[in-house]
């Protein structure tokens, strides 16, 4: 039987002619012909077949897919944010402007809800870990601890338990007992005298932790009428508040004995009585601008009647070694 020849899918031509004689049992080469496994079979003079273009990558895809999603994004926001403007825009123009009396109203709602402290109140607060009941103890009591003895005001201007007070307070005493602000109670020893200015100053044996000494401010600028504070022991009872104003300045006063003059004084109407004495004036903010050493009273009663003296806190701190500012 005889067989098919194989063409190629080529376009050149076969020459004419008979084809070879085929060697008995030999296969005749296919000439002119090349076939790929599973593919089409082409000439070796054919052009290689056009080569279909790849499909995009996963990460080109994922780039493309985030670019698209951001400008999105983006046109929203702008989108919320032109509406914002508007919406804000809209309501400032709807609502009324302020006027004064709407502020007056929301200035008395802030004072009814939250009132300021009064500024006795505040001074009190500031100097009151600082005051000190001081008792001069005589000879017959001065063994005795639950003896009262003289009793005076101080205050401590130095934390290791130095503390300021008058020497009419502690003249003569065989004893002194200082009692703090927590109730600590300490005996205490003379370490400065200025009889000039009857000041004084102790030192206690014994002091609380926490012990703070008070704030000294200068009287430079202390004017007639401002607002002080007197804080002591008037008749032993206290720590006791009295307020008042700055009555006048550089006043001289002589004791009832004759025995002193003191000069350069602030004169105060703030209620002070016998125990006041040695114990701090204020001012508003606490800080202490004399130390009481006085009052004035031409009768015998010798209780307040409007009229006292504080030795100014520079001529005080300065008469006993200490320079204050």
């Amino acid at each position: 039987m005889r067989r098919v020849p194989l063409y190629s899918h080529s376009s050149r031509t076969r020459p004419t002619g008979a084809l070879p004689a085929q060697a008995p049992g030999r296969a005749m080469p296919r000439t002119g012909s090349a076939t790929s496994a599973g593919g089409p079979s082409r000439t070796a003079g054919d052009p290689p077949p056009p080569t279909p273009d790849a499909p995009p990558g996963r990460l080109a895809r994922f780039r493309a897919s985030l670019a698209r999603q951001a400008a999105r994004l983006r046109t929203l926001a702008t989108a919320a944010l032109v509406v914002a403007a508007a919406a804000l825009t809209v309501r400032l123009l709807a609502e009324p402007p302020l006027t004064q009396r709407d502020i007056d109203a929301a200035v008395a709602h802030a004072l009814e809800t939250h009132p300021p402290a009064p500024p006795a109140a505040r001074a009190w607060e500031a100097i009151a870990p600082s005051v000190v009941r001081v008792r001069a103890l005589d000879k017959d009591s001065a063994a005795n601890d639950e003896a009262e003895g003289n009793v005076g005001s101080g205050v401590v201007i130095v934390d290791d338990g130095t503390i300021l007070t008058n020497l009419h307070v502690v003249a003569g005493a065989e004893r002194i007992r200082v009692e703090f602000f927590d109730g600590h109670v300490s005996d205490a020893r003379v370490i400065a005298l200025e009889p000039a200015q009857d000041l004084a100053v102790l030192r206690a044996k014994s002091i609380p932790d926490d012990l703070k000494p008070a704030t000294m401010a200068s009287t430079r600028n202390l004017a007639v009428g401002a607002q002080v504070i007197a804080v002591g022991f008037p008749f032993g009872i206290g720590p006791t508040v009295t307020s008042g104003v700055v009555s006048g300045l550089r006043r001289e006063f002589r004791s009832p004995e004759g025995k002193r003059m003191l000069t350069d004084l602030i004169q105060f109407d703030a209620a002070a009585n016998p125990g006041n004495s040695g114990g701090p004036l204020v001012t508003v903010d606490g800080e202490v601008v004399g130390i009481v050493t006085a009052i004035m009273n031409p009768t015998e009663q010798r209780v307040f009647v409007g009229i006292g003296f504080a030795v100014p806190i520079e001529t005080a701190a300065m008469s006993v070694g200490m320079s204050p500012f």
